[in-house]
């Protein structure tokens, strides 16, 4: 898939009622081996910056939930013990070196990566657990779609650059 249909397909989900993270995730999930329903259930959380907390924007962890997908179906495909659980530095360096280029990228387009500074919300503001409505309204507020479009152009083209 090029960088642009992955674009379009995360800010077609958001606008479908997926949240930030599930729209970026189910972009990439069967590509990576894994079931989109059940992914998506997985990542329900990191939605809204973590649970509607507006801490990292949840595109942003969708871009690094794929990573870890990448990483494990590519052990798999080499035939290798996939251990996530600590075992491989060297592994788990290549990953976080990997993840910050991502997040940087991204901090490079928005100015941030937090959910809150990106949606120009008061640092005081109280945290609510229950979502909006999604409304024109909504979407005219919020440049979530956006976002999801960008952070899976940017994963579409980290894949294209490793594969």
């Amino acid at each position: 898939m090029s960088p642009q249909e992955a674009r379009k397909r995360a800010a077609e989900n958001f606008k479908s009622g997926m949240n930030c993270t599930q729209s970026v995730v189910s972009v990439f999930a069967e590509q990576l081996g894994y079931s989109p329903a059940e992914i998506g259930s997985l990542v329900q959380p990191f939605g809204g910056g973590m649970c509607r907390m507006r801490e990292v924007c949840g595109t942003v962890s969708g871009m690094l939930f794929c990573l870890g997908l990448y990483n494990s179906q590519k052990a798999k495909s080499e035939g290798l013990k996939i251990n996530g659980f600590g075992g491989d530095k060297k592994q788990k360096d290549e990953t976080y070196a990997k993840g910050q280029k991502l997040a940087a990228e991204f901090r490079k387009a928005n100015g941030s990566i937090v959910c809150r500074e990106l949606l120009g919300l008061s640092p005081k503001q109280v945290d609510v657990a229950v979502s909006e409505a999604r409304t024109e309204e909504y979407y005219k507020k919020r440049p979530c779609a956006e976002l999801c479009g960008l952070a899976a152009e940017i994963f579409q083209r980290f894949l294209d650059n490793e594969l």
